[in-house]
C-alpha cells in the first residue's frame, strides 16, 4: 500500500514539474513576442517621424513660393491686392432667371387648378335653375 502511495506521489511530482516548465517555456515564448511587437512599435513611430519631418520639408513656404511661380505662375502677394471690405463692389441683385425665362413664354401667370375649376364648376350648377 505504501509502496503504491509512493509511485503515486512521484508520478505526481513528475507531471506537476512538466507542468511547471510548460508554463515557463510558454512565459518566455509570450515574453518574446511581447518584446517584438514593443519593437516593431518603435519602429513605426520612427517610420512616422521620418514621414512627419519630410512633410514639413515637402511643406516649406518658401519651397511651395518657388514651386507655385514656376508651375502656377502665382506672385507672392502684394499690400496693394489687399483691400477694404467698404472698397468691394455692390452685390448685383438676385435674379430669377426661370421666371423670368417662364414669363417670356406666357407661362408666368397663375393658373386655375382642377380644384379650383371643380369649385367653380359647383358654384355655377345649383344657380343654373335646373
Amino acid at each position: 500500500m505504501w509502496r503504491f502511495l509512493n509511485i503515486f506521489a512521484v508520478l505526481g511530482l513528475v507531471a506537476s514539474a512538466v507542468y511547471a516548465y510548460t508554463v515557463k517555456y510558454e512565459t518566455i515564448l509570450f515574453a518574446e513576442q511581447i518584446l517584438k511587437v514593443k519593437h516593431q512599435i518603435v519602429a513605426e513611430q520612427d517610420a512616422i517621424d521620418r514621414l512627419r519631418a519630410e512633410w514639413a520639408l515637402l511643406t516649406r513656404p518658401e519651397r511651395l513660393q518657388v514651386l507655385a511661380e514656376k508651375n502656377l505662375g502665382l506672385k507672392q502677394l502684394s499690400l496693394d491686392q489687399i483691400v477694404q471690405v467698404a472698397d468691394l463692389p455692390e452685390r448685383p441683385p438676385k435674379v430669377d432667371s426661370i421666371g423670368r425665362k417662364l414669363d417670356d413664354l406666357g407661362l408666368g401667370e397663375p393658373t386655375n387648378t382642377p380644384r379650383d375649376r371643380h369649385a367653380a364648376g359647383s358654384a355655377a350648377t345649383p344657380s343654373s335653375g335646373h
